[in-house]
């Protein structure tokens, strides 16, 4: 791989890993914010939600636009409103303040992680080293969110929850400096003019409502009337959405997209694992907490295992076994391990020991770093050259949608085994346990899942039909 393309590599993983970082280095953090800025119970959850929302509604149309525009020209502007945002929060004296600059964050990473997935894979042709840059880009997916607890409780308990959005600014600085020298130009098709303005709105609207009442559950309950009429409204909204794109002659969502088996399965196993994921990185550090009594920093630093095993796992390894086994093959060993680190977090006790009965779990929990590389692989593999960008976006976008359902109804399942048993009587440590339990029981229903889904319906990308990109020559990781 020649000096261009490892830089180029290195810009991309770093983008990717800054805004990934960013979606889960608050979390440990919010207790002092909270403090310092007279954020209410309730309205703390808006120093996640508000960049959740943006995050997630806007991938979409991020991914199109770098189709269409130039995917180098979207992935500059993300990085550079994301940076920007980030000195605004970290600067941020009230909560409003600090909840306007997480939205901005939330546009920013949209555009900036919309396409880079895009520019890899048109990039990155020849298929040992897409393969080997396929793998990286995995590592900052898979290791993200568990690396951004660590660096939240060191930085949160060391200098300060402001630093946590600071650090963002010169890594911002150099990335979008690095990406000027080494990312390719491209013009994109050149339609803009044609751009679906009225499925822009629809699908925008739709997903940020949807994910803004997915996120609002755990406050409101799943049969309130404010959630199902809202739930109602996004429905109707992407409904118009797909309609419009069935319809209309250039579309943000072109549905041929979904023609391609290993992109739809591929996307739906995603969703599925990522809810398992995330809601395991939430709720352990959740129990961590609450119920083993552990400090910011040792919450981090009782995460850093799982970091470490993940990261490892998918940079050092998952590559290799692509190339020798196929993604597919690879996905569902990941799977299956995975599903044995939910599997034991099932019988966690009240009074636990870390090294019996959570540092098994953070080791076990490496079947991520198998998955989500294989995962990338095949998402992006049933994609035409020219749709790349949409891909790239359509895949980050079930992967926000993901996160999203995964801690609002586990949160929410938890939360309700929780007040049933203290309203028994049970103590608060007793409770929340069970909570706990609870809720990854149900995580460990979503793997098996994702695991027969793989195992039904995925199947090699040869035996599809061939793509644009493969009659221009490019080769596609086999799976």
């Amino acid at each position: 791989m020649t000096y261009p393309k490892r830089l180029a590599l290195a810009v991309l993983s770093a983008a990717t890993l800054m805004t990934i970082l960013d979606g889960s280095i608050v979390t440990v953090a919010l207790p002092e914010i909270q403090h310092e800025l007279g954020f209410t119970p309730a309205g703390s959850s808006w120093i996640v939600n508000a960049y959740l929302i943006a995050f997630g509604g806007l991938l979409l149309l991020g991914g199109r636009l770098g189709d269409l525009v130039g995917r180098r020209r979207i992935f500059l502007a993300g990085n550079g409103v994301f940076t920007a945002a980030s000195l605004f929060a970290g600067v941020a004296t009230t909560s409003g303040q600090l909840i306007a600059a997480r939205f901005l964050q939330g546009v920013g990473s949209a555009f900036a992680s919309a396409v880079a997935l895009g520019i890899l894979v048109t990039l990155f042709t020849e298929r040992r080293e897409r393969t080997f840059a396929i793998g990286v880009f995995g590592f900052t997916g898979a290791a993200g969110a568990a690396l951004g607890q660590v660096l939240g409780g060191i930085l949160t308990d060391g200098l300060g929850w402001h630093w946590i959005f600071f650090i963002n600014v010169p890594i911002g600085l150099v990335t979008i400096l690095a990406a000027l020298r080494s990312l390719p130009a491209d013009r994109g098709t050149g339609r803009l003019a044609n751009v679906d303005v009225l499925g822009a709105v629809l699908g925008t609207a739709g997903l940020m409502l949807g994910i803004y009442t997915v996120v609002e559950v755990e406050k409101y309950g799943w049969t309130a009337g404010r959630t199902l009429g809202l739930g109602a409204v996004s429905l109707i909204l992407l409904a118009a959405f797909v309609a419009r794109q069935a319809t209309v002659g250039e579309p943000l969502l072109p549905l041929r997209i979904f023609r391609s088996r290993s992109v739809s399965s591929a996307n739906l196993v995603q969703m599925l694992t990522l809810s398992a994921m995330f809601a395991f990185q939430v709720l352990v550090a959740l129990y961590m907490q609450r119920v083993l009594g552990y400090g910011a920093l040792e919450t981090g630093l009782a995460m850093l295992p799982a970091a470490v095993a993940i990261g490892g796992v998918s940079l050092f390894v998952s590559a290799r076994l692509n190339a020798r086994f196929g993604e597919r093959t690879v996905l569902l060993v990941g799977l299956l391990v995975g599903l044995a680190g939910m599997l034991w977090l099932t019988r966690l006790p009240v009074h636990a020991s870390y090294v019996t009965d959570l540092l098994p779990v953070m080791v076990l929990i490496a079947g991520f770093g198998l998955v989500m590389p294989a995962l990338t692989a095949l998402g992006m593999s049933g994609a035409a050259a020219d749709d790349a960008g949409l891909a790239s976006g359509l895949f980050n976008t079930t992967q926000q949608i993901g996160m999203a359902l995964g801690v609002a109804v586990l949160s929410t399942l938890a939360a309700s085994r929780t007040g049933a048993l203290l309203a028994a009587g049970a103590s608060d440590a007793e409770a929340l346990t069970s909570g706990y339990r609870l809720a990854f029981a149900v995580a460990a229903g979503l793997l098996a899942t994702a695991l027969l889904v793989t195992a039904a319906v995925l199947r090699p990308a040869a035996r599809e039909p061939v793509s644009e990109v493969e009659a221009a020559g490019t080769v596609l990781p086999a799976h």
